[in-house]
Protein backbone atom coordinates (compact mmCIF):
# COMPACT_ATOMS: atom_id res chain seq x y z
CA UNK A 1 0.00 0.00 0.00
CA UNK A 2 1.43 3.37 -1.02
CA UNK A 3 1.18 6.42 1.18
CA UNK A 4 1.61 10.15 0.73
CA UNK A 5 2.91 12.69 3.21
CA UNK A 6 -0.29 14.73 2.92
CA UNK A 7 -2.53 11.73 3.56
CA UNK A 8 -0.53 10.55 6.57
CA UNK A 9 -0.48 14.06 8.03
CA UNK A 10 -4.26 14.24 7.64
CA UNK A 11 -4.66 10.87 9.34
CA UNK A 12 -2.20 11.80 12.07
CA UNK A 13 -4.01 15.03 12.92
CA UNK A 14 -7.13 13.02 13.72
CA UNK A 15 -5.41 10.95 16.40
CA UNK A 16 -2.40 13.03 17.56
CA UNK A 17 -2.23 16.74 18.47
CA UNK A 18 -0.94 18.51 15.38
CA UNK A 19 -0.46 15.15 13.73
CA UNK A 20 2.86 14.56 15.47
CA UNK A 21 4.44 13.27 18.68
CA UNK A 22 6.82 16.19 19.13
CA UNK A 23 5.75 19.74 18.20
CA UNK A 24 8.72 20.73 16.06
CA UNK A 25 8.00 17.87 13.65
CA UNK A 26 4.74 19.54 12.64
CA UNK A 27 6.52 22.14 10.45
CA UNK A 28 4.51 24.79 12.26
CA UNK A 29 7.38 27.29 12.37
CA UNK A 30 8.38 26.78 8.72
CA UNK A 31 4.98 26.03 7.20
CA UNK A 32 3.92 23.19 4.95
CA UNK A 33 3.47 19.47 5.40
CA UNK A 34 6.10 17.34 7.12
CA UNK A 35 7.67 14.43 5.33
CA UNK A 36 6.97 11.05 6.93
CA UNK A 37 10.08 8.90 7.06
CA UNK A 38 9.82 5.35 5.74
CA UNK A 39 13.45 4.27 6.20
CA UNK A 40 16.92 5.62 6.77
CA UNK A 41 20.49 4.60 6.09
CA UNK A 42 23.71 6.45 6.86
CA UNK A 43 23.34 10.12 5.98
CA UNK A 44 20.00 9.68 4.19
CA UNK A 45 16.30 9.29 4.94
CA UNK A 46 13.55 8.33 2.51
CA UNK A 47 9.98 9.49 2.94
CA UNK A 48 6.89 7.41 2.24
CA UNK A 49 6.70 8.85 -1.28
CA UNK A 50 10.20 7.60 -2.09
CA UNK A 51 11.94 10.97 -1.89
CA UNK A 52 15.52 10.78 -0.60
CA UNK A 53 17.00 13.49 1.62
CA UNK A 54 20.50 14.11 2.91
CA UNK A 55 19.67 14.29 6.60
CA UNK A 56 21.27 16.80 8.94
CA UNK A 57 18.57 16.25 11.58
CA UNK A 58 19.81 12.78 12.51
CA UNK A 59 17.07 12.44 15.13
CA UNK A 60 18.25 15.73 16.69
CA UNK A 61 21.57 14.29 17.76
CA UNK A 62 21.59 10.54 18.39
CA UNK A 63 22.60 9.71 14.80
CA UNK A 64 26.29 10.53 15.21
CA UNK A 65 27.26 7.35 13.31
CA UNK A 66 24.49 7.80 10.75
CA UNK A 67 21.24 5.89 10.53
CA UNK A 68 21.13 2.09 10.79
CA UNK A 69 24.84 1.69 11.50
CA UNK A 70 25.67 -2.02 11.07
CA UNK A 71 27.26 -2.41 14.51
CA UNK A 72 24.26 -0.80 16.22
CA UNK A 73 21.76 -2.89 14.25
CA UNK A 74 23.72 -6.05 15.06
CA UNK A 75 23.80 -5.20 18.77
CA UNK A 76 20.08 -4.36 18.95
CA UNK A 77 19.08 -7.45 16.98
CA UNK A 78 21.08 -9.71 19.26
CA UNK A 79 19.65 -8.04 22.35
CA UNK A 80 16.06 -8.26 21.09
CA UNK A 81 16.43 -12.00 20.53
CA UNK A 82 17.09 -12.38 24.25
CA UNK A 83 14.03 -10.35 25.30
CA UNK A 84 13.09 -6.68 25.22
CA UNK A 85 12.52 -5.76 28.88
CA UNK A 86 12.99 -7.59 32.16
CA UNK A 87 12.42 -5.29 35.13
CA UNK A 88 15.65 -6.67 36.56
CA UNK A 89 19.33 -5.68 36.38
CA UNK A 90 21.37 -6.63 33.30
CA UNK A 91 24.99 -6.87 32.23
CA UNK A 92 24.34 -4.28 29.50
CA UNK A 93 23.40 -1.50 31.88
CA UNK A 94 26.51 -2.11 33.98
CA UNK A 95 28.72 -2.06 30.88
CA UNK A 96 27.17 1.14 29.54
CA UNK A 97 27.52 2.86 32.92
CA UNK A 98 31.14 1.75 33.12
CA UNK A 99 31.87 3.09 29.63
CA UNK A 100 30.26 6.48 30.31
CA UNK A 101 31.89 7.03 33.69
CA UNK A 102 35.29 5.97 32.36
CA UNK A 103 35.24 8.82 29.85
CA UNK A 104 34.10 11.74 31.99
CA UNK A 105 36.44 13.25 34.56
CA UNK A 106 34.66 13.44 37.91
CA UNK A 107 31.64 11.36 36.94
CA UNK A 108 31.75 8.38 39.28
CA UNK A 109 28.20 7.02 39.35
CA UNK A 110 25.09 7.38 37.21
CA UNK A 111 21.48 6.30 36.96
CA UNK A 112 20.02 5.41 33.56
CA UNK A 113 16.67 6.87 32.47
CA UNK A 114 14.57 6.60 29.32
CA UNK A 115 15.02 10.18 28.05
CA UNK A 116 17.02 13.36 28.39
CA UNK A 117 14.01 15.05 29.97
CA UNK A 118 13.92 12.42 32.72
CA UNK A 119 17.68 12.81 33.20
CA UNK A 120 17.52 16.59 33.62
CA UNK A 121 14.44 16.40 35.87
CA UNK A 122 16.13 13.83 38.08
CA UNK A 123 19.40 15.76 38.17
CA UNK A 124 17.55 18.81 39.47
CA UNK A 125 15.80 16.72 42.13
CA UNK A 126 19.14 15.21 43.12
CA UNK A 127 20.75 18.64 43.47
CA UNK A 128 17.92 19.88 45.63
CA UNK A 129 18.06 16.78 47.79
CA UNK A 130 21.82 16.89 48.16
CA UNK A 131 21.93 20.59 49.12
CA UNK A 132 18.66 20.94 51.02
CA UNK A 133 17.93 24.04 48.93
CA UNK A 134 15.14 24.83 46.47
CA UNK A 135 16.21 27.50 43.97
CA UNK A 136 17.26 26.53 40.44
CA UNK A 137 19.01 28.93 38.10
CA UNK A 138 18.81 28.25 34.36
CA UNK A 139 19.59 30.33 31.29
CA UNK A 140 17.23 31.82 28.76
CA UNK A 141 17.26 29.77 25.56
CA UNK A 142 18.73 26.67 27.18
CA UNK A 143 16.34 23.73 26.94
CA UNK A 144 16.42 21.01 29.58
CA UNK A 145 13.42 18.95 28.55
CA UNK A 146 9.72 19.48 29.20
CA UNK A 147 9.55 19.10 32.95
CA UNK A 148 7.52 21.93 34.51
CA UNK A 149 10.22 23.74 36.47
CA UNK A 150 12.62 23.92 33.53
CA UNK A 151 10.30 25.09 30.75
CA UNK A 152 10.63 28.76 31.67
CA UNK A 153 12.27 30.65 28.78
CA UNK A 154 13.21 27.40 27.09
CA UNK A 155 14.71 27.27 23.62
CA UNK A 156 14.34 24.76 20.79
CA UNK A 157 10.89 23.20 20.50
CA UNK A 158 9.35 25.74 22.86
CA UNK A 159 10.69 28.71 20.94
CA UNK A 160 9.91 27.12 17.57
CA UNK A 161 6.24 27.02 18.52
CA UNK A 162 6.24 30.74 19.27
CA UNK A 163 5.76 30.08 22.99
CA UNK A 164 7.38 31.94 25.87
CA UNK A 165 6.30 29.34 28.41
CA UNK A 166 3.76 26.56 28.67
CA UNK A 167 0.09 26.40 29.54
CA UNK A 168 -0.60 23.94 32.31
CA UNK A 169 2.52 24.84 34.29
CA UNK A 170 1.32 26.38 37.57
CA UNK A 171 3.07 29.37 39.03
CA UNK A 172 4.24 27.25 41.93
CA UNK A 173 6.16 24.93 39.62
CA UNK A 174 8.45 27.73 38.48
CA UNK A 175 8.41 29.78 41.68
CA UNK A 176 11.88 28.53 42.55
CA UNK A 177 13.27 28.79 39.02
CA UNK A 178 15.37 31.84 38.17
CA UNK A 179 16.06 32.53 34.48
CA UNK A 180 19.25 34.42 33.65
CA UNK A 181 20.71 35.56 30.31
CA UNK A 182 23.21 33.14 28.79
CA UNK A 183 26.86 34.21 28.96
CA UNK A 184 26.27 36.37 32.05
CA UNK A 185 27.24 35.13 35.53
CA UNK A 186 24.07 35.42 37.65
CA UNK A 187 23.93 36.28 41.32
CA UNK A 188 24.13 33.00 43.23
CA UNK A 189 23.30 33.01 46.94
CA UNK A 190 22.83 30.40 49.66
CA UNK A 191 19.27 29.61 48.54
CA UNK A 192 20.46 28.23 45.21
CA UNK A 193 20.60 24.44 44.94
CA UNK A 194 21.87 24.20 41.37
CA UNK A 195 22.83 26.20 38.31
CA UNK A 196 21.82 24.28 35.17
CA UNK A 197 23.48 25.11 31.87
CA UNK A 198 24.11 23.66 28.45
CA UNK A 199 27.91 23.98 28.31
CA UNK A 200 27.50 24.84 24.64
CA UNK A 201 24.01 26.15 24.01
CA UNK A 202 22.50 24.08 21.19
CA UNK A 203 18.77 24.66 21.60
CA UNK A 204 18.76 28.30 20.50
CA UNK A 205 20.79 27.62 17.43
CA UNK A 206 24.43 27.22 18.34
CA UNK A 207 25.76 29.72 20.90
CA UNK A 208 29.25 29.23 22.26
CA UNK A 209 29.97 30.11 25.88
CA UNK A 210 31.95 33.32 26.17
CA UNK A 211 35.53 32.98 27.44
CA UNK A 212 35.40 32.56 31.20
CA UNK A 213 31.64 31.99 31.40
CA UNK A 214 31.72 28.33 32.43
CA UNK A 215 34.65 28.83 34.79
CA UNK A 216 32.84 31.84 36.26
CA UNK A 217 29.81 29.67 36.96
CA UNK A 218 32.05 27.08 38.58
CA UNK A 219 33.66 29.67 40.83
CA UNK A 220 30.35 31.32 41.76
CA UNK A 221 28.76 27.97 42.62
CA UNK A 222 31.75 27.07 44.79
CA UNK A 223 31.46 30.38 46.65
CA UNK A 224 27.74 29.88 47.31
CA UNK A 225 27.82 26.15 48.05
CA UNK A 226 25.57 25.49 45.04
CA UNK A 227 25.98 22.63 42.57
CA UNK A 228 26.76 23.15 38.89
CA UNK A 229 24.84 20.98 36.42
CA UNK A 230 26.02 20.42 32.84
CA UNK A 231 23.14 19.36 30.64
CA UNK A 232 25.03 17.32 28.08
CA UNK A 233 22.06 15.71 26.39
CA UNK A 234 23.37 17.23 23.14
CA UNK A 235 27.05 17.86 23.84
CA UNK A 236 27.73 14.58 25.62
CA UNK A 237 29.99 12.34 23.52
CA UNK A 238 29.54 14.61 20.52
CA UNK A 239 31.60 17.60 21.58
CA UNK A 240 34.57 15.45 22.60
CA UNK A 241 35.52 11.94 23.70
CA UNK A 242 35.30 13.15 27.31
CA UNK A 243 32.35 15.50 26.81
CA UNK A 244 32.25 19.14 27.79
CA UNK A 245 34.66 18.63 30.69
CA UNK A 246 37.40 17.63 28.28
CA UNK A 247 36.45 20.40 25.85
CA UNK A 248 36.17 23.22 28.40
CA UNK A 249 38.40 22.18 31.27
CA UNK A 250 35.53 22.98 33.65
CA UNK A 251 34.08 20.19 35.78
CA UNK A 252 30.49 20.40 37.04
CA UNK A 253 29.04 18.58 40.05
CA UNK A 254 26.14 16.91 38.23
CA UNK A 255 25.57 15.78 34.65
CA UNK A 256 22.64 14.87 32.42
CA UNK A 257 23.15 12.88 29.22
CA UNK A 258 21.00 11.53 26.42
CA UNK A 259 20.89 11.16 22.63
CA UNK A 260 24.30 9.70 21.66
CA UNK A 261 24.45 7.33 24.64
CA UNK A 262 21.34 5.54 23.33
CA UNK A 263 22.52 5.05 19.78
CA UNK A 264 19.08 6.07 18.49
CA UNK A 265 17.03 4.29 21.15
CA UNK A 266 15.41 6.03 24.16
CA UNK A 267 18.11 6.50 26.80
CA UNK A 268 19.22 9.22 29.20
CA UNK A 269 21.20 9.29 32.40
CA UNK A 270 22.16 11.59 35.23
CA UNK A 271 25.23 11.26 37.38
CA UNK A 272 27.69 12.85 39.76
CA UNK A 273 30.35 11.92 42.27
CA UNK A 274 29.70 8.88 44.44
CA UNK A 275 29.14 11.20 47.39
CA UNK A 276 26.37 13.12 45.63
CA UNK A 277 24.83 9.99 44.07
CA UNK A 278 24.59 8.38 47.50
CA UNK A 279 21.52 10.61 47.91
CA UNK A 280 19.62 8.59 45.28
CA UNK A 281 17.32 5.75 46.37
CA UNK A 282 17.85 3.02 47.46
CA UNK A 283 20.92 4.55 49.13
CA UNK A 284 19.34 7.90 50.01
CA UNK A 285 16.11 9.82 50.14
CA UNK A 286 15.96 11.17 46.55
CA UNK A 287 13.57 8.90 44.69
CA UNK A 288 13.90 8.15 40.99
CA UNK A 289 12.82 5.11 39.04
CA UNK A 290 11.58 3.90 35.67
CA UNK A 291 10.10 0.66 34.35
CA UNK A 292 12.18 0.80 31.16
CA UNK A 293 15.29 2.46 32.59
CA UNK A 294 18.36 0.53 31.45
CA UNK A 295 16.35 -1.18 28.72
CA UNK A 296 18.48 -3.98 27.22
CA UNK A 297 17.96 -2.89 23.60
CA UNK A 298 18.82 0.71 24.40
CA UNK A 299 21.92 -0.13 26.41
CA UNK A 300 23.13 -2.42 23.63
CA UNK A 301 22.70 0.34 21.05
CA UNK A 302 24.39 2.90 23.27
CA UNK A 303 27.37 0.71 24.04
CA UNK A 304 27.83 -0.19 20.37
CA UNK A 305 27.79 3.50 19.47
CA UNK A 306 30.34 4.50 22.09
CA UNK A 307 32.62 1.65 21.01
CA UNK A 308 32.81 3.20 17.54
CA UNK A 309 33.44 6.66 18.97
CA UNK A 310 37.14 6.38 19.78
CA UNK A 311 39.41 9.42 19.80
CA UNK A 312 40.11 9.14 16.08
CA UNK A 313 36.39 9.40 15.44
CA UNK A 314 36.29 12.83 17.07
CA UNK A 315 39.09 14.08 14.85
CA UNK A 316 37.05 12.95 11.85
CA UNK A 317 33.82 14.45 13.22
CA UNK A 318 35.47 17.84 13.61
CA UNK A 319 36.95 17.62 10.13
CA UNK A 320 33.52 16.85 8.65
CA UNK A 321 31.84 19.66 10.57
CA UNK A 322 34.55 22.12 9.56
CA UNK A 323 34.17 21.21 5.90
CA UNK A 324 30.41 21.70 6.17
CA UNK A 325 30.50 24.96 8.14
CA UNK A 326 33.23 26.59 6.05
CA UNK A 327 31.50 25.47 2.88
CA UNK A 328 28.15 26.84 4.00
CA UNK A 329 29.65 30.21 4.89
CA UNK A 330 31.27 30.41 1.45
CA UNK A 331 27.98 29.46 -0.22
CA UNK A 332 26.06 32.21 1.55
CA UNK A 333 28.76 34.80 0.95
CA UNK A 334 28.86 33.95 -2.77
CA UNK A 335 25.08 34.16 -3.03
CA UNK A 336 24.92 37.50 -1.23
CA UNK A 337 22.70 36.04 1.49
CA UNK A 338 23.64 37.39 4.91
CA UNK A 339 24.31 34.46 7.20
CA UNK A 340 26.60 33.28 9.97
CA UNK A 341 27.59 29.63 10.38
CA UNK A 342 29.12 29.06 13.82
CA UNK A 343 30.90 25.80 14.59
CA UNK A 344 31.91 24.40 17.97
CA UNK A 345 33.74 21.12 17.58
CA UNK A 346 31.40 18.81 15.60
CA UNK A 347 28.36 21.07 16.16
CA UNK A 348 27.22 23.45 13.40
CA UNK A 349 24.72 26.29 13.63
CA UNK A 350 23.01 28.59 11.14
CA UNK A 351 21.84 32.16 11.67
CA UNK A 352 20.58 34.42 8.91
CA UNK A 353 22.25 37.50 10.35
CA UNK A 354 25.61 39.21 10.12
CA UNK A 355 26.99 38.09 13.50
CA UNK A 356 26.80 35.05 15.74
CA UNK A 357 24.38 35.72 18.63
CA UNK A 358 25.63 35.45 22.20
CA UNK A 359 22.29 35.10 24.01
CA UNK A 360 18.65 34.19 23.46
CA UNK A 361 17.41 37.74 22.82
CA UNK A 362 19.94 38.12 20.00
CA UNK A 363 18.98 34.69 18.66
CA UNK A 364 15.28 35.59 18.57
CA UNK A 365 15.94 38.71 16.51
CA UNK A 366 17.64 36.59 13.85
CA UNK A 367 15.45 33.50 14.07
CA UNK A 368 12.25 35.46 13.57
CA UNK A 369 13.34 37.46 10.50
CA UNK A 370 11.55 35.05 8.16
CA UNK A 371 14.53 33.87 6.13
CA UNK A 372 15.02 30.42 7.65
CA UNK A 373 11.64 28.99 6.51
CA UNK A 374 12.33 30.13 2.94
CA UNK A 375 15.78 28.58 2.88
CA UNK A 376 14.52 25.42 4.61
CA UNK A 377 11.90 24.73 1.94
CA UNK A 378 14.16 25.64 -0.99
CA UNK A 379 16.73 23.22 0.39
CA UNK A 380 14.21 20.47 1.13
CA UNK A 381 13.01 20.66 -2.49
CA UNK A 382 16.63 20.01 -3.49
CA UNK A 383 16.91 16.92 -1.31
CA UNK A 384 18.61 18.20 1.83
CA UNK A 385 16.76 18.15 5.16
CA UNK A 386 17.51 20.55 8.01
CA UNK A 387 15.47 20.68 11.21
CA UNK A 388 12.14 22.47 10.62
CA UNK A 389 12.90 25.31 13.01
CA UNK A 390 15.33 28.20 13.20
CA UNK A 391 16.32 27.41 16.79
CA UNK A 392 17.84 24.03 15.93
CA UNK A 393 21.33 23.07 14.81
CA UNK A 394 22.84 20.77 12.20
CA UNK A 395 24.14 17.36 13.22
CA UNK A 396 26.79 16.23 10.75
CA UNK A 397 28.11 12.78 11.63
CA UNK A 398 30.50 10.10 10.53
CA UNK A 399 28.17 9.07 7.69
CA UNK A 400 28.43 12.49 6.03
CA UNK A 401 31.23 11.77 3.59
CA UNK A 402 33.04 14.46 1.60
CA UNK A 403 30.92 13.54 -1.40
CA UNK A 404 27.72 13.98 0.58
CA UNK A 405 28.92 17.28 2.06
CA UNK A 406 29.78 18.55 -1.43
CA UNK A 407 26.36 17.47 -2.74
CA UNK A 408 24.75 19.29 0.19
CA UNK A 409 26.74 22.47 -0.46
CA UNK A 410 25.74 22.47 -4.13
CA UNK A 411 22.08 22.23 -3.11
CA UNK A 412 22.60 24.99 -0.53
CA UNK A 413 24.11 27.25 -3.20
CA UNK A 414 21.03 26.80 -5.39
CA UNK A 415 18.70 27.28 -2.42
CA UNK A 416 20.49 30.44 -1.28
CA UNK A 417 20.33 31.87 -4.80
CA UNK A 418 16.59 31.15 -4.92
CA UNK A 419 16.05 32.93 -1.58
CA UNK A 420 17.99 35.98 -2.78
CA UNK A 421 16.04 36.01 -6.04
CA UNK A 422 12.81 36.04 -4.00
Amino acid sequence: MSHTNDALFTRGKKVMPGGVNSPVRSFRSVGGTPYFVDRADGAHVWDVEGNRYIDFVQSYGPGILGHAHPKVIEAVTAAAARGTSYGAPTLGEVELAEEITSRIDGLEMLRLTSSGTEAAMSAIRLARGATGRDTVIKFSGCYHGHTDSLLAAGGSGVANQGLSGCDGVPAGAVADTVVAPFNVIPEIDDTVAVVAVEPVAANMGLVEPAPGFLQGLRDACDDAGALLLFDEVITGFRLAHGGAVEWSGVRPDVWAFGKVIGGGLPVGCFGASAEVMDNVAPLGGVYQGGTLSGNPLATAAGLATLEVLDRDAYVELERIATRLADGMQAVFDDAGLTATVPRVGPLVGLFFGDAAPTNFDEVKDVAENGIYPKFFHELLQRGVALAPGAYEILFPGLAHTDEIIDESLAAMADAAAAVVAG
